[in-house]
């Protein structure tokens, strides 16, 4: 177990430092906005870029590594919708809700993460699971968060998705993985003084990406705290947490389990894809609470303490899956 602490403390050290130092306004607040655009536009995209250009297609594009993780985050978003809306939660409520819970934070963390777990040969089937993420299951909790009288825009769910598809026309990071497969796959190498600095970048992402997932907690925390709008369903917040870094990867393991048997899935797959799900739920959640009007206190809240267990959670899933 050592070992494997030995790895994932660096990780959650730097997330630490980033919400220590935005919580006691050391970086000021306005500037996590900043931090979060150089990585989101900057840094991620050329590692998302290298990554794609160097992993083989078939690990990028398998589609039953995307039929499988697409199954599992319908269950999980099913189970925490129904749950929320059982509790009295609208429909916007209920749908980010089960979004914070089947979106993991693969991007800014699962794919450092795991690439220094696993190695290299595991980052293929965990972009595959953020290029589903980004596209299909936003999608779906968007539409659901449209459904109802407490819709919080005059569209229907269609009109919802399409929006939401236009988003994620506009995201860098998958357009980053696609254009890393397609100049793989061309075998193009870049020139060498702008390849150079596409490296730099993409060294760059891992350690600002995990101190600006911090910093991002602690505003949502400071923001959410100072809001004073009561919210239904707020009590739910253990059970999501709960469904995050317990529901989801057990789903995805007995899913991913009967498709190794079936030989439809390779074997070599299924612990990155768990590992993936095992990972603490995507900070962005909280930017689309706030502007589909869901209550972003319960989201950050969500996000924060799904964060601070994944430590230990995470750590376990390693040492008895690896």
């Amino acid at each position: 177990m050592a070992d494997i602490f030995s790895v994932t403390f660096p990780f959650f050290a730097l997330v630490l430092c980033g919400y220590l130092a935005a919580r006691s306004r050391l970086l000021p607040l306005d500037a996590v906005p900043g931090l979060n655009m150089f990585v989101l536009y900057f840094a991620l995209p050329c590692m998302l870029w290298r990554f794609g250009s160097t992993t083989p297609l078939l690990q990028l594009f398998n589609p039953m590594i995307a039929a499988v993780w697409l199954a599992a985050a319908a269950l999980v978003v099913a189970a925490a919708a129904a749950l929320a809306r059982r509790r009295g939660a609208g429909w916007a409520d209920a749908a980010l809700g089960a979004l914070v819970a089947a979106f993991p934070n693969s991007g800014f963390m699962g794919v450092p993460l795991i690439l220094a777990l696993l190695g290299a040969g595991a980052v293929g089937p965990v972009m595959a699971t953020l290029l589903v993420d980004l596209v299909a299951t936003t999608s779906l909790c968007i539409g659901l968060a449209h459904l109802g009288s407490d819709a919080v825009q005059p569209q229907g769910p269609a009109q919802a998705v399409v929006r939401t598809l236009k988003g994620v026309l506009r995201n860098p990071m998958p357009w980053s993985i696609l254009l890393g497969a397609l100049v793989g796959a061309l075998g193009w190498v870049p020139w060498a003084p702008l390849n150079r600095a596409v490296q730099l970048l993409a060294d760059a992402a891992s350690p600002v990406a995990l101190f600006t997932i911090g910093a991002v907690l602690a505003r949502s925390q400071i923001q959410a705290g100072a809001a004073t709008r009561p919210q239904p369903g707020q009590s739910d917040v253990g059970w999501i947490t709960g469904a995050k870094l317990a529901l989801h990867p057990l789903v995805v393991w007995g899913l991913g389990t009967l498709a190794v048997q079936a030989g439809a899935l390779p074997g070599a797959a299924l612990l990155p894809l768990v590992l993936t799900a095992a990972l603490p739920s995507a900070s962005n959640v909280s930017l689309l609470a706030e502007r589909y009007s869901a209550d972003n206190g319960r989201v950050a809240r969500i996000i924060l303490w799904s964060t601070a267990l994944a430590f230990v959670t995470f750590s376990a899933a390693v040492a008895l899956l690896r």
